[in-house]
């Protein structure tokens, strides 16, 4: 099926060469390179994404919306551009029903793979620039990747439901998680409760801003960003909440030592004195939520791989059978390292805030 959707896309597909990319949770990710030039081949995964039209569809809007503010506005932004089949179409459907579309490839530098406190930065001020680009976009225009995406209450339901079902009795690693779960649970509705009431409003977000999506220009040009699939309504305080988890975590997504997962102060203030710098303003009351919006979707996330694991892990791809079990216990580590810092992070929220 991959020589067949690189064909789609490939006017010499039999000879063009086609590699991995990357090592993405949902998707499958691939180079293609050929005489005219290298191009990304995913393959959307239909478990994750039922309509992968709707994701394919909110790519080519959005990056189209930003491409017009960049000509009459003169900014600038990286990000990748929609590669059409042959037809002229958005994407390939394969023998077997999958659905393929292709990317244009950025051969900048991946923020994970430069990281430090300015690199943090410059993530910072690169995801209110995306905020900034989409602001003027009607959200009506972009329809919802995901039911339910980022919305808390839903992921508590869904995981009780999956409890429900389980057959086996949880080990101490699955207790302990269990344990968090139950503590924090009170806390699951207060962004949502806050959108309700309309101190929060919704807005395009891109969705999915952990530090890996961000890449930075080798060439000195303004950075940008990676994987569009999860654009869409939302609230902004959930952007800055993933990004800061991810970015402030030293030990990274990854890392097998859930006693070395940190949330790093310093890198907390370099992203906030970014993304303040880059534009974006508060109020007050929205701008105290910052820190329950950190707090709470490093929580949502380590729901939603623990969840996975018990149900199979049908949702996140895994090598083996326990790494979203281990997913989300670093999850919860990372949550609990958040809650003993929560002043000084509203301290440095505050700080950022007033500087700009």
């Amino acid at each position: 099926m991959l020589r067949e959707a690189a064909a789609a896309f490939c006017r010499d597909g039999r000879t063009c060469q086609v590699e991995r990319l990357g090592e993405g949770n949902i998707n499958e990710t691939f180079l293609v390179r050929s005489a005219t030039g290298c191009f990304v081949l995913q393959r959307i995964n239909a478990r994750v994404f039922p309509e992968p039209l709707t994701v394919i569809e909110n790519f080519a809007r959005i990056t189209g919306h930003f491409l017009e503010k960049q000509r009459e506005h003169g900014l600038s932004f990286l990000m990748a551009a929609p590669v059409r089949t042959l037809g002229g179409a958005l994407f390939h459907l394969d023998s077997e029903g999958s659905c393929w579309r292709g990317q244009s490839y950025l051969a900048g530098a991946p923020a994970a793979n430069l990281f430090g406190e300015s690199q943090v930065m410059r993530a910072g001020r690169t995801l209110a620039r995306f905020h900034s680009l989409a602001a003027d976009l009607d959200v009506a225009q972009l329809a919802e990747p995901l039911a339910g995406f980022h919305n808390l209450p839903g992921y508590m339901q869904e995981f009780d439901c999956v409890l429900r079902g389980t057959p086996r009795e949880l080990d101490e690693a699955g207790r302990s998680c269990l344990g968090t779960i139950n503590r924090i649970r009170p806390q699951a509705t207060l962004l949502e409760d806050a959108k309700k009431a309309g101190i929060l409003t919704v807005q395009p977000v891109h969705g999915d801003p952990k530090i890996d999506n961000f890449i930075f220009s080798e060439s000195g040009a303004p950075d940008g960003m990676l994987d569009f699939d999860t654009v869409g309504g939302g609230l902004i305080h959930y952007d800055l909440g993933d990004c800061l988890r991810s970015s402030c975590n030293r030990a990274g997504e990854k890392g097998s030592d859930p006693s070395a997962v940190s949330f790093d102060l310093r890198y907390c203030r370099s992203f906030l004195e970014g993304y303040f710098t880059g534009g974006s303003t508060f109020g007050e009351v929205q701008r105290n939520l910052i820190f329950e919006a950190v707090y709470l979707i490093a929580f949502e996330l380590g729901v939603r791989f623990f969840t996975d694991h018990l149900r199979g892990n049908t949702y996140f791809r895994v090598a083996s059978d326990g790494e979203n079990l281990a997913r989300a216990i670093r999850q919860f580590r990372l949550v609990e390292d958040i809650a003993a810092k929560e002043q000084d992070i509203r301290r440095l929220i505050a700080a950022a805030a007033r500087q700009h």
